[in-house]
């Protein structure tokens, strides 16, 4: 945990010079917890979110954020099929023991419907629309071992990473706490427009679909 908190420091301290140069900016961080809704992956787990986002206007702005999350834990009742008419029995049902985690960069454009990034009092919303990818990395436990050389299995042993182009959306409410501090709250989903499919993931269309609410803060520097 230590580590994460410094590697999120860094992050944005490095956000926040490399944007120094425009005239309105905000960096943010909040902590977040996930849900994976996919039928045969569903879990929770906690994360958080580092946002960079440059204003254009008082309404209009460019994001950029970077989220990252813990293993989410999730089982499987799944059959091994013979791959000979010899091989004796001719299926093995078995458990698969799953844990998925998740990375997720994207880029996109914020839009605040009431309110403004600069606001000093009252309450703003706003909704986001982007492109992201997922870098996600799956661990999988078999309660038997299965000889591959006889059976085929509907999902392999052992690690592998995969990765997933997605559509960000999301919604936010915030108020400012003074200060140019903000503290917001957001609903956010990752919808994958890509499959890619991977022997390691049970469930390979349209997963992994995942929803976050996120709690944090937001400090705007004019």
């Amino acid at each position: 945990m230590k580590k994460q908190i410094t590697i999120s420091v860094i992050l944005i301290l490095i956000i926040g010079n490399a944007f120094a140069q425009f005239p309105q900016v905000s960096i943010a961080t909040d902590v977040s917890l996930q849900r994976n809704f996919k039928k045969e992956q569903q879990y929770t787990s906690i994360g958080q979110t580092i946002n960079a986002i440059l204003h254009l206007t008082g309404k209009d702005a460019v994001y950029t954020n970077f989220n990252y999350y813990s293993n989410g834990k999730f089982k499987n009742d799944v059959t091994a099929t013979a791959k000979s008419l010899l091989t004796l029995p001719q299926q093995i049902n078995y458990v698969n023991s799953g844990k998925m985690r998740l990375k997720h960069f994207s880029i996109g454009y914020r839009k605040y419907l009431k309110g403004s990034a600069d606001a000093e009092k009252d309450w703003n919303v706003y909704v986001n629309a982007g492109l992201g990818i997922i870098m996600g990395r799956i661990e999988n436990t078999h309660s038997v071992a299965i000889d591959t050389s006889l059976y085929n299995l509907p999902v392999y042993s052992g690690k592998a990473n995969f990765k997933r182009l997605t559509l960000d959306l999301a919604v936010g409410w915030e108020i400012p706490i003074g200060g140019d501090f903000f503290f917001y709250t957001e609903g956010r989903v990752w919808v994958p427009t890509t499959d890619y499919p991977s022997n390691y993931i049970f469930v390979n269309e349209n997963a992994p679909f995942v929803g976050m609410l996120n709690l944090g803060l937001r400090i705007f520097f004019n």
